[in-house]
């Protein structure tokens, strides 16, 4: 018998409907997971256990009247935490916002429940999302499901984590330089970053306005599709958010490739790839191919700038956004202090962690006179120069191939002593978010060490069915594969 847990969404959420497994079983079979492997992988800031129960008996309710009918009604999800749920703390897993409880739900979570989707609670973060390790967080480390002495990567790495350790059916993240597919590949699991403006930024606290965008983490392309079709939806709350003509993502699944043009960057093959990678990604060039696909390398310039274009442009926008706290009217507040500017001050100081520092004084320092034009103004022209670089390749190709990271997850630790080797280790993501194109990471095999390698796929603007095309027909070449975690009995703790 196929534990509840193993299913994919779209697999449970027929189930559901088949009266085959009820809403309660499915919300209890991911608490009874939580339970037991929760203090080992540490996903969640918290969970809502009351909450997550009491919605499960109105969502069948729903779902018996013939009410509730789509795909995911019924389905338990995690939700990254700084995505805003009403009544449920969101914490962007900082001091500063330990007990900010948000009066209001993201348009993305609105669009969710009335799918009929749980939410099971919230995942840990690096702080206010900046981090690739999610070792920055004020609550401490999330460890990868496949390794508990390596990282999950980040920000999601809560969110990713927790769908590998199938502690829920599928998460939210939010992508602005790579922080839904980078840990969607150390922890073996599927992450898709739309296009820009694609998904209302509405309750999404804001790290770098221009790159932000939220995205589903899952266990294959189709789950994501799903709920990409779910949460996707035109918002005039958010004067980012772009109207499409078609929000239809699922009819994308299908494996034929002929005729499709696939290019790799030579750039993406060369020094600082780990070799288990190159080799996993050019594996999947070939059954691509045999798939019907047309796939060769060309060059694709700018790369190399795409880094330190991204953290002046990123840290700039965090620390004008991050300014808002400042202990006046929410979050953190210095228990002592002496005038307004002292409580600011102390309040900022004690409320931030390390890392969050650091961009928010790199990002005060390239906005300062002086300094603008010699670093902001020269990122936004980089910025500009790549979107054009990326306009010219897609005139030939419908989606560009490579690899998600340079290498599978490494240990816990590591990355934290050495801020650079973590900053480069985003150079295949960023280039994505500074262009405003969707992309997706699936996972395509493991290294040396049995942790999962991840292919990503980039695309056209608002041409994500091509990608979800193109990922889904490798993706039937292989099997989902999750951690071997200990099996338990499914009963609510």
């Amino acid at each position: 018998m196929v534990s509840i847990k193993s299913l994919t969404a779209l697999e449970l959420g027929k189930k559901i409907k088949q009266k085959e497994i009820s809403v309660k079983e499915a919300v209890c079979a991911s608490l009874a997971q939580i339970s037991e492997i929760e203090d080992k992988v540490h996903a969640y800031v918290s969970v809502d256990r009351e909450g997550a129960l009491h919605r499960a008996d109105e969502v069948q309710k729903e779902i018996d009247a013939g009410r509730l009918k789509g795909p995911l009604a019924g389905v338990p999800a995690a939700i990254k935490d700084n995505i805003c749920t009403k009544g449920i703390p969101t914490t962007c897993s900082s001091k500063m916002l330990e007990k900010f409880v948000p009066g209001y739900s993201a348009q993305a979570i609105s669009n969710l429940e009335e799918a009929g989707v749980i939410v099971l609670g919230k995942t840990n973060m690096d702080e206010f999302a900046m981090g690739s390790t999610t070792e920055t967080s004020a609550f401490g480390v999330t460890r990868n499901p496949w390794n508990f002495r390596h990282v999950p990567g980040g920000s999601s790495g809560g969110s990713c984590a927790a769908v590998s350790a199938e502690e829920c059916f599928f998460a939210l993240g939010s992508d602005t330089g790579g922080s839904i597919r980078q840990p969607s590949s150390y922890c073996g699991v599927t992450g898709l970053k739309p296009t820009y403006g694609t998904v209302s930024r509405y309750g999404l606290i804001a790290y770098g306005s221009s790159l932000d965008q939220i995205g589903p983490v899952a266990k294959d392309v189709s789950d994501c599709a799903a709920i990409l079709e779910t949460v996707a939806s035109y918002d005039k709350k958010d004067s980012t958010s772009v109207l499409r003509e078609s929000y239809d993502f699922t009819s994308a699944l299908r494996e034929d490739l002929k005729g499709m043009r696939i290019g790799i960057p030579a750039d993406y093959l060369g020094k600082g790839l780990d070799s288990q990678v190159k080799e996993a990604v050019l594996k999947v060039a070939d059954v691509l191919r045999k798939k019907g696909a047309v796939v060769e390398e060309f060059d694709l310039k700018l790369v190399e700038y795409a880094v330190p274009a991204y953290y002046v442009i990123a840290s700039a926008e965090a620390s004008s956004n991050l300014s808002r706290f400042d202990g006046v009217k929410y979050g953190y507040r210095a228990p002592e202090y002496q005038g307004l500017h002292d409580m600011y001050k102390k309040s900022r100081s004690q409320g931030f962690g390390t890392e969050v520092k650091r961009r928010i004084m790199l990002g005060s320092f390239v906005l300062s006179s002086g300094y603008y034009d010699a670093y902001y103004l020269k990122a936004l022209r980089t910025k500009a120069l790549m979107k054009q670089t990326f306009d010219a390749a897609f005139q030939k190709y419908d989606v560009i191939l490579g690899p998600t990271a340079p290498s599978a997850a490494p240990m816990l630790g590591e990355s934290l002593a050495d801020p650079l080797k973590m900053y480069l280790g985003d150079i295949y993501t960023i280039s994505v978010n500074m262009a405003g194109l969707p992309g997706i990471s699936v996972p395509c095999g493991k290294d040396t060490q049995g942790l999962p390698i991840g292919v990503q796929l980039i695309g056209n603007c608002f041409e994500e069915k091509k990608i979800i095309r193109a990922a889904y027909s490798f993706e039937q070449s292989r099997t989902y594969e999750a951690p071997q975690m200990v099996r338990i009995e499914e009963k609510c703790p």
